[in-house]
């Protein structure tokens, strides 16, 4: 019997309609919209590098700089975006030129009349109350054509709620604000529509979306994918392995779980297709890979820089602690989907070349082992180059890496062009593995410019991703023309016309790309006004802990539960400011109250995590929508198998909130840090044969929950220790001078805190204080924004420093230190993983022996 498929979707349409615009316009407007996505882009170039203050002109302040920022945003908005699915395609009307004209005006407000309203701070006249007004309305009705009516609705709740507070149930009344005020606030100031978030879109995020944009109208793209299949097409189920692998490195660089989706998928969905895979199967592959490119680092769907703003800590470790986490999710996603191959019993592709196993192993082996030494190498290189040749060394990297370029580029232009192959061909070959490989390693070069400025020079983000776009820009310009040269082909002015038309192609669609990012920012800045100015986040926390009874894990349920729904149909930037400013101090409270004392990145990578979930789960998973799509299956249903498979993504939150190693925390040397990398890939990987319910072979009930204990016991080994063992020793507060001064650099300290807060409420809970650098007990507590006086066995907080990151964990003024933690002396909980793993090799033991007796193959 032949199932129905789905109508065929134009997919590039549908990419266009919801990441770069869906109106095509005539000639003279679509050079008109080039020109502002150019002018755009030019001049985020501009202030992220250092030449404005060398040179003293065009010097922007942040606030004006967000607002010319929200200004591009909304005209462009305005101008790709149809107001509705019937609206005009071919040219912009008339209402949406004033709409656009208006629209632009009230974002660039701040910019044009900045002097003046900076002399009659919290006093608005009757313009900026109206344009104010007039700019939300706009700003909504752009957000609503550029990622459709929930984030709109989200806003217009919080709006609604700022304004009708009186009127609202006890719980969550307030006195409510005017016109004038809430204007005031959202507009005028930075602690609304202009705030953090919207900053961070203009200072860091448009720059790593522009980055991947050049870097995949480069080739990049093309490059990942056949590189994925050449390595992994050939194995069981070897498409979807290879669209896991290929969604992995797009992530890295994109900033759109919908883009990734369409840029792998049309070519990963037939092949899993062809091989086996049910289209649902195929769909739900690539959508659980792709939105697993919004957790992995280094752009992390741009949210890794609002955590920066948000939690306070460098962005190299926001990049450290989500590290793990991701890497195992895509372990998992990889076996998930060979669990599946092994199910229906698929084959892989086939292959071109005939080399034998023993020399495809010697050659990978070889190239990986140069990789190893040249990475040594350049690192000790440059290290020993900028010791030995002080402020000319720049000159001398320059030049190596120049060489280095040209190098890669003769290399890969001895090998075969990348053309992308037709995957509904009636004979599919994998492309060969040494010359796929070889033929764009300088992309990589790009790549390692922007780690090392982060990684090795610290270099602040927007300043990075401005040297590795410039790099991208050069990389652009040039390989074609030399490309031309080493390949003898002529054509070299052709090349070079090519190479600046993709420059210019590269710089406009990243301007495109930025749009839905700005005025997300913009609008979830409407939602983080309403929390600061009304407070909602303290009802919120009284919320869930009435619903919860005070259970830890029942509030961390219904965080996770709240953080999925308001994630709905919300991009990534969005969905982590609006779950991150609601959710997060909610957890920080009620955790800290309930002796969870965690770290603030963990409790921020927690509510990420689920917000980020929404973007699969039905009915409104955008990414599960485009995938079904391309694979002619039920959307639904595409979204429900993606779901499943994504459980091995949600389960992480909860499992790093209690151990916090996971994220890379509180190691102590470099084989606890094997030894956490290990046992997490190991568990997460069971965890995909319990879900799967097949291991060696289907497993059985008593498996499967056997499977399920080995994950939990792998993952949190503190849950059965700190039943023997209690992890920590109570002190008085007197004697914590000592433990302060004792303390390692970077390190924190458990406390236990009472009083009553502002409401007049009795509150004890316990707090992670960060110590920073070594000093003085004095010192290293001012250091945390605290100045404390003996009283008794106790200290008394005496000021607590404003914004300040003992502020952030909820210390006040008279509140008490009552008592601290320290580690106790017991053995170490990693004891547990032997049991574990003899459960492990029980449960392999009968599985193989069950598969010996059936017959089936390894």
């Amino acid at each position: 019997m032949n199932t129905p498929t789905a109508p065929e979707v134009d997919v590039n349409q549908l990419v266009a309609d919801n990441d770069t615009g869906g109106r095509s316009p005539g000639p003279w407007m679509s050079r008109m919209l080039l020109a502002v996505a150019l002018a755009w882009s030019v001049f985020q170039l501009w202030i992220a590098s250092p030449l404005p203050f060398s040179l003293g002109i065009l010097v922007f302040n942040d606030t004006e700089t967000r607002a010319i920022h929200l200004a591009f945003a909304v005209f462009l908005s305005y101008m790709a975006y149809p107001a509705f699915r019937r609206s005009p395609r071919g040219h912009v009307p008339l209402t949406d030129w004033v709409f656009a004209l208006v629209g632009t005006f009230c974002a660039a407000y701040l910019f044009l009349f900045y002097k003046e309203l900076a002399t009659r701070p919290g006093q608005p006249t009757t313009m900026d109350v109206y344009t104010g007004a007039v700019g939300i309305v706009l700003l909504l009705e752009a957000t609503r054509r550029v990622l459709g009516l929930p984030m709109v609705i989200v806003a217009l709740v919080f709006l609604g709620y700022t304004f009708g507070g009186p009127y609202m149930p006890d719980m969550i009344a307030h006195r409510g604000f005017s016109l004038n005020r809430a204007m005031s606030h959202q507009w005028l100031t930075t602690e609304g529509v202009f705030g953090v978030a919207l900053g961070v879109s203009s200072g860091f995020i448009f720059l790593f979306v522009l980055f991947g944009s050049l870097l995949d109208k480069a080739g990049a793209g093309n490059y990942f994918i056949k590189s994925a299949f050449a390595l992994l097409g050939h194995m069981r189920g070897g498409p979807a392995k290879a669209a896991v692998l290929s969604s992995a490195a797009t992530g890295i660089i994109s900033g759109s779980s919908i883009a990734n989706v369409v840029t792998t998928g049309t070519f990963t969905i037939p092949l899993m297709k062809r091989v086996g895979y049910r289209p649902d199967q195929a769909g739900a592959v690539e959508v659980s890979s792709s939105v697993n490119g919004q957790i992995m680092p280094p752009v992390m769907g741009a949210a890794a820089f609002l955590m920066v703003e948000y939690v306070g800590i460098p962005y190299i470790e926001v990049m450290k602690h989500a590290f793990l986490p991701a890497i195992i999710s895509y372990i998992a996603l990889l076996y998930i989907v060979h669990l599946e191959a092994l199910k229906a019993n698929m084959v892989g592709l086939p292959r071109r070349g005939t080399a034998t196993a023993g020399q495809r192993l010697m050659s990978f082996a070889m190239t990986v082992a140069g990789f190893i030494v040249l990475s040594g190498a350049v690192y000790w290189g440059i290290g020993w180059i900028k010791t030995a040749m002080g402020d000319a060394a720049i000159w001398v990297v320059g030049a190596g890496l120049l060489a280095s370029y040209v190098g890669l580029l003769w290399f890969g232009a001895r090998q075969p062009a990348l053309e992308l192959d037709d995957p509904n061909a009636p004979v599919f070959e994998l492309p060969e593995t040494g010359p796929t490989v070889k033929s764009g390693l300088h992309y990589l070069l790009a790549v390692v410019v922007l780690i090392w400025c982060l990684m090795v020079e610290q270099m602040s983000p927007g300043l990075s991703a401005f040297w590795a776009t410039l790099f991208m820009i050069f990389v652009m310009l040039t390989q074609k023309p030399i490309i031309a040269v080493f390949r003898g082909h002529g054509g070299l002015g052709a090349a070079t016309r090519q190479g600046f038309v993709d420059l210019v192609d590269g710089l406009a669609t990243g301007a495109r790309n930025m749009i839905g990012i700005g005025v997300a920012t913009a609008a979830a800045g409407i939602i983080v006004g309403t929390v600061s100015l009304t407070g909602v986040g303290l009802v919120m926390t009284e919320l869930v802990e009435l619903l919860s009874g005070g259970n830890l894990m029942l509030m961390l349920v219904l965080v996770a539960l709240i953080s999925l729904i308001l994630g709905m149909g919300l991009p990534t930037t969005a969905n982590y400011i609006v779950v991150s400013t609601l959710m997060a101090p909610v957890v920080v409270e009620l955790g800290a109250q309930s002796g969870l004392i965690v770290p603030l990145i963990a409790v921020h990578m927690f509510v990420f995590y689920f917000g980020l979930m929404a973007d699969v789960t039905p009915p409104v998973g955008l990414a599960s929508f485009a995938a079904a799509a391309i694979a002619r299956a039920d959307p639904i249903k595409t979204g429900i198998t993606a779901f499943y498979y994504s459980m091995r993504t949600a389960i992480l939150p909860f499992l790093f909130i209690f151990n916090t190693q996971l994220l890379l925390i509180g190691l102590t040397g470099p084989l606890h840090l094997i030894l956490t990398v290990v046992s997490a890939t190991v568990a997460m990987l069971v965890f995909a044969a319990a879900t799967q319910g097949f291991f060696l072979v289907k497993s059985r009930w008593y498996e499967t929950l056997a499977l399920l204990l080995i994950t939990f016991t792998l993952f949190r080994p503190g849950y059965w220790w700190d039943m023997l063992y209690p992890p920590f020793d109570e002190v008085p507060a007197a004697q914590m001078t000592s433990l302060i001064e004792q303390a390692p650099a970077g390190s924190g300290k458990r406390v236990w805190i009472e009083g009553m807060n502002m409401n007049g409420d009795d509150i004890r809970k316990g707090v992670l204080l960060p110590l920073g650098e070594p000093g003085t007990a004095r010192e290293r507590m001012a250091s945390a924004g605290l100045t404390v006086m003996a009283q008794g066995d106790e200290l008394l907080i005496a000021a607590v420093k404003f914004g300040s990151p003992a502020e952030k964990l909820g210390m006040e003024q008279g509140f008490r230190i009552v008592s601290a933690e320290v580690p106790a002396e017991r053995p170490a909980k990693e004891w547990l993983f032997l049991p574990s793993l003899a459960l492990l090799l029980l449960v392999m033991g009968l599985q193989r022996a069950r598969r010996s007796r059936v017959g089936m193959p390894a």
